[in-house]
């Protein structure tokens, strides 16, 4: 159970055994981050697939569909112990990178990235979705991959589809990332994304589906549900590395909303803990709050 504050309601939610399953990458990272004209720089882990898949595992079993490499590095050990990870066998140097400079204030240069063994997944491959409730495909390296995977779930009933973005996808690819926001049940962008995908005023339009997330920083993140929109503060945070603040909030809300948590409560749980992730580097205040669950039981 998890034990949510919204406004003056307190309220206990009974998270039961429903799972997710995260389509995506897990990477290594170098981590760039610039303070008072001096960078410091860090290794660690990331992948829009891990930090998704990390964040809805604080709350629910999650199965990560990600290349796997073997020998598996030292500094995913941890990931293969909390997740169910499963997917096409790589080499330990055909792991995605990504090199990011953090400038502070939410802004950041992508260096270098390499999608390494993403090409190995595919459709086809994909776990059984038979105890699946949500499938989120995170960020790939096309939009035509994604909905690949999204044309495989859809032939599964009573599963929900999820999608993830990136600016650059968005603003190279805008139709076909519109028909993959189109085609979805829930769809998580940034406020840098949406400016590229919508034109002005038409985020407000009313409809149907999907339900959608807009993240903005230290602004926090906007719900739009149908004719509803929901702002959602983010906590004041001392920010040192926002990589993965996105794809955490992600996966945080959409176990909660697989639960039956309003979906303005499940985006204000989601958003205090991308917050608080923020003030670390990579996904190691989740790692940290796993493992603390893990020897607890």
């Amino acid at each position: 159970m998890i034990w949510s504050k919204f406004g003056s309601n307190l309220r206990w939610y009974d998270l039961g055994m429903s799972s997710i399953l995260v389509i995506g990458c897990a990477s290594l990272d170098t981590i760039h981050v610039e303070k008072n004209g001096s960078r410091t720089t860090y290794e660690t882990i990331g992948g829009a697939g891990l930090y998704t898949a990390l964040a809805a595992r604080m709350s629910i079993p999650v199965t990560l569909y990600a290349p796997k490499p073997h020998p598996m590095p030292r500094a995913l050990e941890l990931v293969e112990q909390l997740l169910d990870w499963q997917g096409p066998t790589c080499h330990p140097d055909a792991v995605p990178r990504l090199e990011i400079v953090h400038h502070g204030g939410g802004k950041a240069t992508l260096l270098n990235a390499s999608w390494g063994a993403e090409s190995m997944l595919t459709p086809e491959q994909l776990p059984t979705l038979d105890n699946t409730s949500i499938v989120h495909i995170a960020a790939l390296s096309s939009a035509n991959s994604q909905y690949a995977f999204l044309t495989r779930c859809r032939q599964q009933q009573g599963v929900a589809v999820s999608v993830g973005t990136y600016a650059k996808l968005v603003y190279q690819s805008t139709a076909e990332v519109r028909e993959l926001f189109d085609a979805s049940d829930y769809f998580f962008m940034n406020d840098n994304e949406a400016r590229g995908l919508f034109q002005a005023g038409e985020l407000e339009t009313p409809r149907k589906r999907p339900r959608f997330f807009v993240t903005d920083g230290e602004n926090g993140a906007t719900v739009y549900d149908g004719s509803q929109q929901f702002k959602i503060p983010a906590s004041p945070i001392a920010e040192l590395d926002p990589t993965g603040a996105g794809d955490t909030f992600c996966g945080a809300t959409l176990a909660h909303i697989l639960h039956n948590m309003p979906i303005q409560e499940a985006a204000e749980v989601a958003c205090d803990l991308a917050s608080q992730n923020v003030a670390h580097i990579g996904p190691s205040y989740i790692l940290e709050n796993l493992q603390h669950k893990s020897k607890s039981r």
